[in-house]
């Protein structure tokens, strides 16, 4: 009897149906891929899933290697250029065989040449490769390639030059950086000069970590290697400078932003990494609750009136905004955007720079958008008086404006336009939604436990009279996580939609109390709330909460 294909035994097992085999067939033969990684990548299909369906065609052992503890002796029976091009793992040894994770055993080339290297018999198990990737960072490391280099550094004679051909070693050391950075997925990377020590740390899920320290006489020649990166000025050392660069790393593009502040030590370098990936972020990624996603997509089909985003610096104000034009992002609408900087490109939208050394600022951008026949009009940032005003008359003549503001909440958000200014009417009648947010970090998957927490706490979150048992979740620490508990964030969120209750107040000059206590009537859950609903939910931490809430 004939061995059933992958793609049928999927299809008996349920795992897919034939619409998205034949999809994913369609699109293999356009990459030229292998099926497994061509219908996982479309959604139909998860690694994990893809990998027991094909040890059961092939009769082969799978493994998940999540927590796996490799044996720190086998990674050097294959060198890491040959496992990574290859896509393989070591994993242990038992006398004269060799276990070897891969993801598709059929090129059996690989075996032969494995054998030849390594003088052992070779045998496979399945493996998914995104976690034979990942773990070949692990056994491998950044970190050891970091110290080659360190030591190459110490070695070379300062007065040399690397042979022709040959990679310059603080080049290297400089690269090794930004791939560490983008691999544990940071948003900052800081150089940091002290007294003694070149400090590198970099800012992953909104909170700053240690990670290299270097020679305080390596500074200038890793700090001129970034600004040349950045097309700055090397020899100017007395007066900031910002300038960016992109690099491809892995599939992806980024772009580096990067901003020098004289200090006493040096120069401080901060560079901000930008995944243009992001750029397709949907509104339905952002972790907004069911009910609060529903609302902030009718205001934002609503052809005119203001949107406002508010929370402080950090808070994920620019995700929610681009997330909303590409929901509304069609060829029938013209998107024009004044922003400081611009961050990530958006097809069909015209977006440009604050430069304020031309007299071009927030005010003086919106003007000029509104004399481009705009239907939408996002504007970075609402700083002052001006730019609030012409905002709301941009609103006020049939345009839909997005925008931000730095207050805490929402209601505090309305009572701040009109310190800019902005009469109380106007306030009123041009304002559609304020949508206020934080970012926490969630929960690494990889290490969370369930816990009771304390009838004091339950009381104190008015949960001590529900009846059913309430669990809270933390994370204990892992590889995954680097011991943190946390990996990835998501969005805390209070939505206050204008109602015809709300504008009468507004205009009748009510004060932020009264505003705030007719919002909590009309049902407004505030962002405190909607943690507490993440952390009830296993998406974050009790801690969490309170640390960008209280």
């Amino acid at each position: 009897m004939a061995k059933k294909r992958i793609g049928e035994m999927l299809i008996d097992a349920g795992a897919i149906t034939p619409e998205q085999l034949h999809e994913g067939l369609k699109k293999q033969k356009e990459t030229g891929e292998p099926l497994g990684k061509v219908i996982t990548r479309l959604g139909f299909l998860s690694e994990h899933d893809f990998i027991i369906a094909l040890s059961q065609q092939l009769n082969l052992p799978y493994l998940f290697l999540n927590n796996y503890n490799f044996d720190p002796e086998v990674k050097t029976l294959i060198p890491e250029d040959y496992a990574r091009h290859n896509k393989i793992i070591p994993l242990f040894k038992i006398d004269s065989t060799l276990m070897i994770g891969i993801p598709d055993p059929s090129n059996i080339d690989i075996f032969d040449e494995l054998s030849r290297m390594t003088k052992m018999e070779i045998e496979p198990t399945l493996c998914a490769e995104s976690e034979i990737m990942e773990s070949l960072d692990e056994i491998y490391g950044t970190s050891r390639d970091m110290d080659t280099v360190m030591e190459k550094i110490r070695i070379l004679d300062r007065d040399k030059k690397p042979t022709s051909g040959e990679e310059s070693p603080m080049i290297k050391l400089v690269e090794l950086m930004f791939h560490q950075a983008v691999k544990m997925k940071a948003s900052d990377i800081h150089i940091e000069p002290e007294e003694t020590e070149l400090r590198v740390r970099y800012r992953v899920d909104g909170v700053m970590q240690n990670i290299y320290h270097h020679p305080a006489d390596l500074q200038d020649e890793i700090i001129s290697r970034v600004k040349v990166m950045s097309n700055l000025n090397i020899t100017e050392k007395r007066v900031p400078q910002d300038g960016r660069f992109n690099m491809t790393i892995g599939e992806n593009r980024f772009d580096f932003r990067v901003s020098t502040l004289p200090t006493v030590y040096g120069e401080n370098v901060v560079i901000r990494i930008l995944d243009q990936s992001s750029i397709h972020m949907k509104l339905a990624d952002l972790g907004m609750a069911p009910e609060m996603l529903k609302t902030f997509n009718r205001v934002l089909f609503e052809p005119n009136g203001i949107i406002l985003v508010t929370g402080p610096t950090g808070s994920g104000k620019s995700t929610t905004l681009y997330a909303a034009l590409n929901t509304i992002n069609t060829p029938d609408k013209n998107i024009i955007t004044i922003e400081d900087p611009v961050e990530y490109r958006l097809p069909l939208v015209r977006q440009s720079n604050v430069n304020h050394k031309i007299g071009l600022t927030f005010a003086a951008g919106l003007r000029s958008i509104l004399r481009q026949d705009p239907d939408i009009i996002m504007v970075g940032e609402i700083r002052d008086g001006e730019t609030a005003t012409v905002a709301v008359q941009a609103a006020m003549t049939g345009h839909l404006v997005l925008s931000t503001l730095h207050t805490n909440d929402t209601v505090s958000s309305a009572t701040r336009l009109i310190e800019m200014g902005v009469e109380h009417f106007l306030v009123a009648s041009s304002t559609k939604a304020i949508v206020a947010q934080r970012l926490v970090r969630k929960i690494c998957d990889q290490c969370k436990i369930a816990y009771e927490p304390d009838q004091a706490v339950l009381e104190e979150l008015n949960l001590a009279n529900i009846k059913q048992k309430i669990k809270f979740y933390k994370g204990q620490g892992c590889k995954h996580c680097r011991q943190t508990g946390y990996k990835g964030r998501v969005g805390l969120y209070e939505i206050l939609v204008f109602t015809e209750e709300i504008r009468r107040l507004i205009v009748a000059k009510a004060g932020y109390d009264t505003l705030l206590d007719k919002a909590l009537e009309e049902g407004l859950i505030q962002l405190k709330f909607d943690g507490i609903r993440k952390v009830i939910q296993g998406v974050t931490s009790l801690d969490e909460v309170f640390r960008v809430s209280s």
